[in-house]
């Protein structure tokens, strides 16, 4: 089997007396769609932060693309952020900055091109995820819920990254843009080989997209396909799973 695109190990973050994870262990697969989920308080979004590097944990390590995160030093860890791409919940876009403006921010940063090749290159980002090349010309507030998380999207792939980590990506959407973004995600994962790791709540996205889920309770992770997890006896993850949202999901869609 080749080497884990992130591997997380005994990670334990606490704020004081709180302890949120506890020898928590994640393993994310190449070419998988990772879905996080759990309830709330039990840590996704310290999670992520951890594995993004913005927050360093009491005990464990974290590897991305084998090297150890937690022991990088911040030019090191800049070099490795070109390698993932990041959408928050929000969107983050900046306000000020048109779409394209928001787009080629990374690659300011990190490329060497001058203004005609960023636009082209922005141009194509914009494309890629789905919105129309008027779009790019538009400021945030002029943008749907929908064309928001889209634009997020085109700038977290700007430097062409093999890794994707999505902070509730459908969240505030309603069902038909959801289950288009979902469309979306799982079709540019294919055709660009990418590695998502997805935090959502959306059960919905979970059952279109997720290949695996790992699963946040009692300060640890249970991950596994999700043919397996939607069996966990836990009770948390049966009521999630199999409550009357799932049930819905499962009634519209045959299972």
């Amino acid at each position: 089997m080749s080497e884990p695109v992130i591997e997380a190990r005994g990670i334990v973050n606490r704020f004081g007396a709180q302890i949120v994870h506890d020898g928590l262990d994640m393993i994310v697969q190449p070419g998988e769609i990772f879905g996080i989920v759990g309830g709330s308080g039990s840590g996704k979004s310290v999670l992520l932060n951890t594995v993004l590097g913005l927050r360093r944990p009491q005990a464990g390590e974290v590897k991305i693309y084998g090297t150890d995160i937690t022991k990088l030093d911040a030019p090191g860890l800049r070099q490795l952020k070109t390698r993932y791409g990041v959408t928050f919940q929000a969107g983050a876009l900046f306000s000020s900055l048109t779409v394209l403006q928001n787009v080629q921010l990374p690659m300011l940063e990190h490329l060497q091109l001058d203004a005609r090749a960023l636009d082209e290159l922005a141009m194509l980002k914009v494309r890629i995820v789905g919105l129309p090349p008027e779009a790019a010309a538009k400021y945030p507030s002029q943008l749907s819920g929908g064309m928001i998380k889209r634009a997020a999207l085109a700038r977290a792939l700007a430097l062409d990254p093999g890794l994707l980590f999505l902070d509730e990506p459908t969240s505030g959407l309603d069902p038909i843009s959801a289950a288009a973004f979902d469309e979306l995600l799982v079709g540019l994962q294919r055709e660009l080989a990418l590695t998502v790791v997805m935090i959502t709540h959306d059960l919905d996205s979970i059952f279109r997209t997720c290949n695996r889920v790992g699963v946040i309770i009692d300060r640890r992770m249970v991950a596994a396909p999700l043919a397996e997890i939607v069996e966990h006896p836990h009770p948390w993850i049966q009521a999630y799973f199999h409550g009357d949202r799932a049930r819905r999901f499962g009634v519209v869609h045959g299972t």
